[in-house]
């Protein structure tokens, strides 16, 4: 399946299934190498985003918003072949939602305040300064914005 295709659907789908949908594409795309905390760290980041209103009015808004998250870096006829890490990533989006669905102090917070992550072995944005929240394998996650 192609990512232009798995976001079509998304696009069709109830709101909820729609958004964990393209929540699953971007942790798939951004961290299907990383451990377990690190792909909830990494869907942590966008729905820090959706709930702060920045980026738009659903996940699947946030994670396509330009140049933000992999779904609008990556070649839209990108196909997940790796099955096993789309049903991880999908399994991660669910439980990640469902965390954000409680109210904020029963949250599991791993990367707490994050609002980006960046793999500073492939590049180092202007935004990438001061001390991070957190480093989590590959990925280093910072507060940039205040919320």
């Amino acid at each position: 399946m192609t990512l232009s295709w798995l976001l079509w659907i998304a696009s069709l789908l109830p709101q909820h299934t729609g958004d964990q949908l393209c929540l699953a594409s971007t942790i798939y795309l951004e961290a299907r190498n990383q451990s377990l905390d690190g792909q909830r760290a990494v869907a942590e980041v966008a729905l820090r985003r959706l709930e702060s209103g920045r980026g738009g009015d659903s996940l699947c808004e946030v994670v396509t918003a330009p140049k933000q998250f992999a779904p609008t870096l990556v070649n839209p006829n990108y196909r997940i072949r790796n099955m096993k890490a789309w049903r991880r990533s999908v399994a991660v989006a669910i439980e990640s939602e469902s965390n954000w669905s409680k109210p904020v102090a029963q949250r599991q917070q791993l990367v707490p305040g994050a609002d980006h992550f960046v793999v500073l072995d492939i590049v180092t944005p202007a935004w990438a300064t001061g001390k991070p929240v957190a480093t989590i394998g590959d990925h280093t996650f910072y507060r940039v914005s205040r919320l």
